[in-house]
């Protein structure tokens, strides 16, 4: 059956069988899950995890291309990481050659499901800064943490969650697992205030209806708001041309000028990384030819990294425009079959009996994204939501040896959010292209 979603990443998990006869009516929520037994992973030194957070990025990346080849000229933004999480949860859901396609998928083939569940908490754990939320409460200091993520399981009444998912959805994700009514219009609301609640309201809707065979719902929410560690001065904000595919039109352009700035360029790109005050940054990177698009399709994590490790500090001036993207919602289920995730299979049905008691055939059928971000002088705000429907379905130089650089980015221009892990360093969360301010 269709589904009517909106507001939100979707991936919607169907089923042939329908819900059982007798299925009690209301919309109450019920919890059916404990706290979580275990910490989230102090990240040490392991091979196996960085190959997981590693590959995350790189699928982030392919991600983001498979959209942009259907994203036309228009302003672009995608949250890979909110994608990147359940498809790391569904893990558990599978068996056998069912997982091994999937970790293919998100570029893990090799790996186990405890390595992704180990790599997922320690994601956690340092994405969400927990080492200084520690040492924060210890020592009685004030701690910001802009990142939040949430991660949540709906169950229809008629079902009952699988322990062994309910308890390595809990322990490595951190997710909460509630059961309600989907043949009743109160799940919608459910759903809905939870995305909500956990996005600060920049997400207020996702879903319109649920079939009335729904039986589980995933959900996964992102909420990103920080300052830059150096922010720009309003002051200086200037009205200038911008040139849009479309055409000329009128942006607000920040200014940041000085004798130290972080700065990469190579015959492809200019680019320059804002970090914030807390924990990673945005990179901004400027093509050389004005196809952002272009550009954001062909990277990948090796080059990402190079631009990363080779900045330099240098003398120059970079001017942004302020711009704030409302992404449309996006069918991502051509998209995900073509990275190789194997779900949407309605024959092989790969996530039968890994998600609830009952033995039933599930497989995926349905797949739609919806994120947004704003940037200012003060810093950046981002928001996205996964939800998974089932139906019972460098160097260092002197900078007096340089000469100063001018950054203008009075064109397209790509950007790349992330934050910091222990595993992968940069860990990409939001990726996106800037084609008109």
């Amino acid at each position: 059956m269709k589904k009517s979603v909106s507001m939100a990443i979707c991936l919607a998990l169907l089923s042939m069988t329908a819900i059982a006869p007798g299925a009690a009516q209301g919309g109450d929520v019920i919890g059916i899950t404990a706290e979580p037994t275990r910490p989230l992973e102090q990240p040490v030194p392991n091979e196996r995890t960085a190959a997981a957070a590693k590959g995350a990025n790189a699928f982030a990346f392919r991600l983001s291309a498979q959209l942009l080849s259907k994203a036309g000229n228009g302003n672009f933004v995608c949250s890979p990481f909110s994608v990147w999480m359940p498809l790391a949860a569904l893990v558990n859901a599978t068996a056998g050659e069912h997982r091994i396609k999937l970790l293919e998928s998100i570029d893990a083939a090799g790996l186990s499901a405890d390595d992704i569940n180990r790599a997922a908490s320690r994601m956690l754990y340092s994405l969400t800064n927990q080492g200084d939320a520690y040492y924060a409460k210890e020592y009685g200091v004030a701690h910001h943490d802009p990142l939040r993520i949430a991660n949540a399981v709906f169950v229809d009444r008629s079902f009952t969650l699988k322990r062994e998912f309910a308890k390595v959805f809990a322990d490595y994700y951190r997710g909460s697992a509630m059961t309600v009514d989907f043949s009743a219009p109160e799940a919608v609301t459910t759903v809905n205030q939870w995305v909500s609640d956990h996005t600060e309201e920049l997400i207020k809707e996702i879903i319109q209806s649920f079939s009335k065979d729904t039986a589980v719902a995933i959900a996964n929410a992102i909420y990103f708001s920080d300052r830059w560690n150096w922010e720009f001065d309003p002051a200086e904000t200037e009205a200038d041309v911008f040139y849009a595919p479309g055409g000329e039109s009128t942006a607000f352009y920040m200014v940041r000028e000085g004798k130290t700035l972080d700065y990469y360029e190579d015959e492809r790109v200019q680019a320059m990384p804002l970090a914030f005050t807390t924990n990673g940054g945005m990179l901004i990177i400027l093509p050389r030819d004005g196809d952002a698009t272009g550009l954001l399709s062909s990277m990948d994590e090796a080059y990402f990294k190079r631009i990363l490790t080779g900045t330099q500090e240098m003398p120059g001036i970079l001017k942004l425009p302020r711009f704030s993207i409302e992404g449309d919602i996006m069918d991502l289920k051509d998209t995900l079959i073509a990275l190789g995730v194997n779900l949407f299979d309605d024959v092989a049905a790969p996530l039968t009996g890994g998600l609830i008691e009952e033995p039933l055939p599930m497989w995926a059928s349905a797949a739609v994204q919806k994120a947004v971000i704003e940037v200012d002088e003060k810093g950046t705000t981002a928001a996205a939501v996964t939800v998974m429907a089932m139906e019972a379905g460098g160097m260092y130089i002197e900078p007096e040896e340089l000469e100063p650089f001018e950054m203008i980015c009075d064109k397209p221009f790509a950007f790349v959010l992330y934050g910091r892990t222990f595993d992968a360093g940069p860990q990409v969360l939001f990726t996106g292209v800037v084609n008109e301010p």
